[in-house]
């Protein structure tokens, strides 16, 4: 009964190395990893499986088990801290074998080593490892097929992956099982943005604020994502939203890890007729600026220095004038806040986004919103140091010139 209960709870994971890093990895019976795949070390927990496959010599090495659960710099010094995510491993006297050709042979088990595994494959991984050659491919048939003919609702249900690079095109406003925010909700923010930055600039438990909170769409990233949050709003539209004026946060100096704001970018939506709401204000007007300027204040009061403050905004065109509400909001921003970048996040459910709208803008000669800038904007840690000079070692490539054929 106790062998049954162990294997309903098997679990496996494996780990990348390289040429340069395996050693250590061995040495000091460690593995680790990046930023990228930190979701995947917090599912490991103590006793479960691991592997380690060598993505240079393509080498798979196991049966490992996890000493520990999977955390944050378990081994600070270890790689010289560039894989801070790490699990602690033991063999428990196991004789450690190794695959050759381990690419080739986890494709063929449908596995891939940037996933945790199942009970299913982890049990496939271990009876391969330990009799190769009397290894039974028929049950993986099976399942191969049910991978090439996943539904849609099965993809859905994936957590996006993170963006890398400055175009972000979101073809829904939420992701998963569980709804984020409300998209009956005017201007609610895709949630795909939330959960970048979420998990490009802070760890579980980290502390998040959304002073404009709207649906609520930040918090429920934040809940599954296992991240502490609060958040505020004029008019809140749920119990857990906190009623609030941005322009004042009731939160201590330095005590927020991340901030992330879709605040209104003039009077286009009435989100209420609260007297407070910002989104009263024209974004002809410099009023909504020095508004929006004091929300700014009060976030580089409350994030912690290094951290980062991440602000949605749109531009503005209306009866034949175009304001650039993002620029003015980027100059403001920068008094306060070194930029990180700037993202375009493309605009999908917006109401002009239809055949008439289109037809209306080349009609009469305009250009229909298409996009918005996400800011992402980090508080120093030396306020003095924004004012230093630094120096870049560019590297230059000579042109290579083609010989013309005689």
């Amino acid at each position: 009964m106790a062998e049954s209960q162990e294997l309903s709870t098997l679990r496996g994971h494996i780990f990348a190395c390289t040429k340069s890093s395996e050693r250590e990895c061995l040495e000091r019976m460690v593995f680790g990893t990046n930023k990228i795949y930190a979701e995947k070390i917090n599912k490991v927990k103590a006793g479960d499986k691991l592997f380690l496959i060598n993505v240079d010599s393509d080498k798979l090495y196991g049966p490992f088990a996890a000493a520990t659960d999977g955390g944050f710099n378990l081994v600070p010094d270890a790689w010289k801290g560039k894989y801070p995510y790490q699990v602690k491993v033991e063999n428990h006297d196991e004789e450690i074998k190794a695959i050759e050709n381990a690419k080739k042979v986890l494709s063929k088990m449908a596995i891939s080593w940037k996933e945790s595994l199942d009970e299913r494959k982890t049990k496939s991984l271990l009876s391969y490892l330990g009799a190769p050659l009397a290894f039974d491919w028929g049950p993986l048939a099976a399942e191969r097929i049910r991978l090439k003919t996943n539904d849609k609702r099965d993809i859905e249900e994936e957590k996006p992956r993170l963006e890398a690079t400055t175009h972000w095109d979101y073809p829904k406003q939420s992701y998963g099982k569980t709804p984020k925010g409300s998209n009956k909700y005017a201007g609610v923010t895709p949630a795909f943005i939330i959960y970048n930055l979420v998990q490009r600039y802070t760890e579980p438990g980290d502390l998040v604020l959304d002073p404009m909170a709207g649906s609520g769409t930040t918090l429920d990233v934040c809940k599954e994502e296992g991240r502490k949050c609060i958040v505020y709003d004029v008019v809140p539209t749920r119990p857990e939203i906190i009623q609030n004026d941005a322009r004042k946060i009731p939160l201590p100096d330095k005590s927020v890890d991340l901030i992330f704001i879709d605040s209104p970018y003039g009077d286009n939506i009435r989100y209420n007729e609260h007297p407070a709401n910002i989104g009263h204000i024209s974004a002809e007007s410099e009023e909504l600026y020095d508004e929006l300027e004091k929300v700014m204040s009060e976030c580089h009061r409350v994030l912690k220095p290094g951290k980062v403050l991440g602000w949605l905004i749109g531009d503005q065109w209306v009866k034949k004038k175009f304001t650039p509400v993002g620029f003015k909001v980027h100059e403001r921003l920068s008094k306060h806040f070194d930029t990180v970048d700037l993202i375009c996040v493309v605009r999908r459910s917006q109401s002009s986004n239809t055949g008439i709208w289109y037809n209306r803008a080349i009609r009469f000669n305009f250009y229909l919103r298409g996009f918005k800038y996400l800011f992402i904007m980090r508080k120093p840690q030396d306020e003095a140091s924004t004012q230093k000079k630094r120096k870049v070692a560019w590297k230059y490539y000579e042109r290579v010139k083609k010989r013309q054929s005689e």
